[in-house]
């Protein structure tokens, strides 16, 4: 009873906490000045789909592509398993939807195969950031912060992913000891490995094992979440809404500024007049001096932005040896 207790307050507190987070982000970006972006909806649900959920761009790069839609599916499928840790953990049941019988066991076989997936692609991106060093991952603006969040994620991931593992493995063992509270659901494939190494174990400490695993597991994850709007891993919320309200244009296209126009004009037109300075006129910018200078959507653009360097990395300025980085001046927004 008093963990349910414990495991409600832990619960609210890290849904308000994460509500307090993402409103300062979204009173960030509406700092920016307005702009509409409603035509092509049909178009612009199509691309999101294809982008955000589909994740098409990354299969340029079929490496890390794979290997980040493998984490960013296997995440996703794992932590479905998320829904019945709650509920367990609020009423104090235990599996709850084992009454599914060999489906629920397919289920959490699944879950088991796809958290070896995330497991190895987190090993393999960490090798590719700090042992071959992938240079895109180290340029100047890649200072101690940005490099230290991708791998306090990656390696967060995997202890998420060995939690469960041990949970099911200690688990398993006490199913097949036949203590009250531990429901038989069946063998998991890929945990049941670790039964040789905790076989011998009395049951007190399987439990605690048992336990230890869930409460990791999900503790982890509610850190996680509210770690994410500190993170650039807040673009798994934003990639959405982003991809949507994307550009449209064909690339390369760049929108007319009337202010630019006007400049050009006059100085192209050599017997024009030197403009009149009126009273209270609003001053002609150029660039951005001021956050307000930039729309909601440029803000946007820096919360989503993934730190991944591809810009840079295909910029033709810095591909030559010149200082220009894409991914420095998005990073500077935020």
């Amino acid at each position: 009873m008093i963990s349910n207790v414990i495991f409600v307050i832990i619960l609210i507190a890290t849904i308000l906490f994460f509500y307090r987070n993402v409103r300062i982000i979204a009173r960030n970006i509406k700092l920016g000045r307005d702009v509409e972006i409603k035509n092509n909806k049909a178009k612009r649900w199509k691309l999101m789909f294809k982008v955000a959920i589909g994740q098409s761009k990354m299969v340029t790069r079929p490496i890390a592509g794979i290997l980040h839609i493998l984490i960013y599916v296997g995440f996703i499928i794992v932590n479905i398993e998320i829904l019945e840790i709650i509920i367990d953990g609020i009423t104090g049941t235990h599996r709850l939807f084992a009454f599914f019988g060999p489906v629920y066991n397919i289920l959490v076989s699944s879950f088991e195969f796809f958290a070896v997936g995330v497991v190895i692609a987190c090993i393999i991106f960490l090798i590719r950031r700090n042992i071959i060093r992938v240079k895109r991952f180290w340029n100047e603006e890649m200072t101690l912060w940005p490099r230290s969040d991708a791998n306090i994620i990656l390696i967060t991931e995997i202890f998420l992913m060995s939690a469960l593992f041990t949970m099911n493995a200690s688990d398993r063992i006490l199913q097949l000891r036949g203590l009250e509270h531990f429901v038989n659901v069946g063998t998991f494939p890929l945990s049941g490995l670790l039964i040789p190494l905790f076989n011998g174990l009395p049951d007190n400490t399987l439990i605690f094992l048992e336990r230890f695993g869930w409460w990791f597991h999900i503790i982890g994850v509610f850190a996680f979440l509210n770690y994410i709007p500190y993170s650039k891993h807040f673009h798994v919320f934003l990639s959405f809404p982003n991809v949507y309200y994307s550009k449209l244009r064909p690339k390369g296209e760049v929108a007319i500024m009337p202010s630019v126009t006007k400049e050009v004009k006059l100085m192209l037109n050599e017997s024009a007049m030197e403009p009149v300075e009126e009273e209270n006129a609003e001053e002609l910018t150029f660039g951005a001096q001021k956050i307000k200078d930039l729309t909601w959507k440029n803000l946007m653009d820096a919360y989503s932005c993934t730190e991944c360097g591809r810009c840079t990395s295909s910029c033709p300025a810095n591909i030559t040896g010149k200082r220009l980085s894409p991914r420095k001046v998005i990073m500077d927004r935020s």
